[in-house]
């Protein structure tokens, strides 16, 4: 395969490989790292890739499971959203924003407490949105697995809000 045939065949599905390390990823640079990686890995099996009839498919295969590579180097380092990115509610008033932004950082600090596993597990499907499947990639576990480590970690997490809550009160 030659230069042009492999910008004509794998450079259309940019967007696609940058979203998916995205969302894996949740982090704007280790994505384009990761997209880079994918290219150079591409173009070194471009003599390879003459019968691959989907090179979008076959290229975003590769972007995931060099993420899932990368996820697996970088498993401590769970630290790559902002508690900006965790906020779910858009009320712009500056006292409403102050106290999402305080409540992300508790709910962020909490998830960081977790064990390993836990952490983990819950980082990977409540923040960065992934799948089971994914997530079963990343970390080597088990469906079933995962659904009870991420049930211990979301019970942890709301018995810690509850006990927030109920020493505000008080």
């Amino acid at each position: 395969m030659d230069t042009t045939e492999f910008k004509r065949r794998f450079l259309p599905c940019h967007k696609r490989f940058y979203h998916t390390a995205f969302r894996l990823t949740g982090n704007t640079q280790d994505a384009e790292d990761l997209v880079q990686e994918a290219y150079a890995k591409l173009w070194n099996r471009r003599n390879e890739l003459e019968g691959v009839e989907n090179a979008e498919a076959y290229g975003v295969m590769l972007v995931k499971n060099l993420c899932f590579d990368w996820m697996r180097r970088n498993i401590h380092d769970t630290d790559t959203c902002t508690p900006e990115e965790v906020t779910l509610a858009t009320d712009d008033s500056p006292g409403h924003t102050t106290e999402l932004h305080d409540e992300a950082e508790h709910a962020k600090s909490l998830i960081n407490q977790l064990p390993d596993k836990q952490r983990r597990v819950m980082w990977l499907r409540d923040v960065n949105d992934c799948s089971f499947e994914e997530i079963e990639q990343a970390t080597g576990l088990n469906a079933t697995n995962i659904r009870v480590l991420l049930s211990r970690a979301r019970k942890k997490i709301r018995e810690q809000f509850k006990r927030m809550d109920h020493d505000a009160t008080q």
